[in-house]
């Protein structure tokens, strides 16, 4: 394994990261300050408890899977689309680096970035709502599990799109919406019998489940059905980067 390559795709996609902190950290943050504030303050106060658990702290999860799904989305697809944007992609390509090499250099920086933000919010939350982490084995293994599959699901966009619009379509018209439809800021339980059903096809409602599990031992599906799904749609993620680095799909065009 050439260690040193992979070393410099890393550390150049951290240092792009920490170059640009406000728009990496303190714009999420702030964003997730003000969720808090509206959901957590104004309308805590109306909703009481869900599932035993206070409706400001039962919200955390939500908002902590919020922020990891889009900005791991958002750091692995701009980080594989800058090279090609630019045409140094032809340079990774001819360098003596094999698929898994690339992959893990560019995913691994954006699944530690998401990593590192999901913290950042943990600990903001803090400011504004008390809670637990029951389960602290679980919460990590879940961080780490969602930080990794939709960071390599961002870098299939970013090998996809073939301009910035492209880019922002799936974050903003796909993710965003699945995330809170997917009982980040509710349990689906209170859903009518049929929208439970439905909203049982939505992947994101088995990555907010399993990670509230964590904090508070209740979920809307069982933690070895969200452990699956999310493995499921990891190794769909893999297949897929697997078939574009085999036929060079949008990468050798």
């Amino acid at each position: 394994m050439n260690i040193h390559s992979i070393k410099a795709i890393y550390f150049f996609e951290m240092n792009r990261f920490f170059r640009t902190l406000f728009q990496s950290i303190a714009s999420p943050v702030i964003s997730t300050s003000l969720y808090f504030i509206v959901f957590g303050s104004a309308v805590a106060s109306r909703m009481g408890e869900i599932n035993g658990v206070q409706y400001g702290a039962f919200i955390v999860p939500g908002l902590v899977m919020l922020s990891i799904l889009t900005e791991s989305v958002s750091n692995a697809s701009f980080g594989i689309y800058m090279p090609k944007f630019a045409g140094t992609i032809y340079e990774i390509l001819s360098a003596p680096l094999s698929a898994f090499e690339t992959v893990l250099g560019f995913v691994g920086a954006a699944a530690t970035k998401s990593m590192i933000l999901a913290c950042i919010i943990l600990l903001t939350a803090r400011v504004f709502v008390n809670y637990e982490i029951a389960h602290p084995f679980w919460m990590i293994s879940f961080l780490v599990l969602t930080s990794v599959t939709f960071s390599l699901f961002g870098f299939i966009i970013g090998i996809w799109a073939d301009g910035f619009e492209k880019l922002q379509i799936v974050p903003l018209l796909v993710v965003t919406p699945l995330t809170f439809l997917g009982g980040s800021f509710y349990s689906i339980k209170m859903l009518p019998p049929l929208w439970q059903k439905i909203t049982l096809f939505n992947p994101v409602v088995y990555l907010v489940s399993g990670f509230r599990w964590s904090f508070y031992g209740v979920s809307d599906v069982s933690l070895e059905t969200s452990l699956v799904m999310t493995l499921v749609f990891l190794v769909i993620c893999l297949i897929i980067i697997t078939f574009i680095f085999k036929t060079g799909y949008k990468l050798k065009q």
